[in-house]
């Protein structure tokens, strides 16, 4: 209730495709003139909203346009002394390869908010074929010096990032940005091991500890790549008596 309003949701044109369509009715879509039309899917539960008083930025297929709507909003705290927090949510593909410079810029502008690549790594999205399957956008991401950049796979540490990342950058004042990965496919999310939280914001915390006797090995993944690390561990537990930390 007390930041909710500094909260600015931008979308280039996927909101749909990464489940985003329920912010339509509750925010709605920033239009200066306000609805002009009627959509498409006004028959739906979640029909598309345009408002004079709309949160959510809602730019179309335009990856410039959108990282520029996400710059103004990250920079305002310098500019004009109100800090906003912006997610932008796109395709992991397209941020770092597309608009790169713009964000070199935005590092060197103080910006703060969070980048939001959605369904990324090598999963089971082909979308139009392999230029959805991203393998490389978080090592593009990780150059920048000003961004933190982080492979999640779990609600947990989604949530974990996003309140150090609010805390770090508004509360303490860094001059930092986000870029946080967000998976594809429908997996179960564990609970958080307790008192994981500064480890994650670290980047490498103990999810799973090997039982048993025998040698020990250490596993690590991130992303879209961990639950193939944690059925490693059972495999290695299972067939060979070997006792895998994750």
């Amino acid at each position: 209730q007390n930041i909710g309003k500094h909260i600015v949701p931008i979308i280039p044109d996927e909101a749909r495709t990464f489940g985003m369509e329920g912010l339509f009715r509750q925010l709605g879509i920033y239009a200066p003139s306000g609805q002009l039309y009627e959509p498409q899917d006004s028959e739906t539960v979640s029909w598309y909203r345009e408002d004079s008083r709309g949160q959510i930025l809602e730019e179309g297929i335009t990856e410039a346009g959108a990282i520029s709507s996400w710059l103004a909003a990250a920079t305002a705290h310098a500019n004009y002394g109100v800090p906003m927090i912006p997610f932008y949510t796109f395709y992991s593909m397209f941020g770092f390869q597309r608009v790169g410079d713009q964000l070199w810029a935005a590092g060197d502008s103080r910006a703060k908010g969070f980048l939001m690549g959605a369904t990324a790594g090598r999963t089971t999205l082909n979308g139009e074929g392999l230029q959805h399957q991203d393998g490389q956008a978080l090592l593009f991401a990780a150059a920048y010096p000003t961004c933190l950049a982080y492979d999640p796979t779990f609600g947990y540490e989604v949530a974990v990032l996003i309140q150090q990342g609010i805390e770090r950058m508004f509360a303490k004042g860094e001059d930092l940005f986000y870029y946080i990965t967000l998976q594809n496919e429908n997996y179960p999310h564990p609970e958080m091991p307790q008192g994981a939280e500064e480890a994650i914001g670290r980047g490498l915390y103990l999810l799973q500890q090997g039982q048993g006797e025998g040698p020990v090995v250490q596993l690590m993944g991130s992303g879209s790549i961990l639950r193939e690390v944690l059925a490693a561990a059972d495999l290695l537990a299972t067939d060979f008596q070997v006792r895998a930390d994750v």
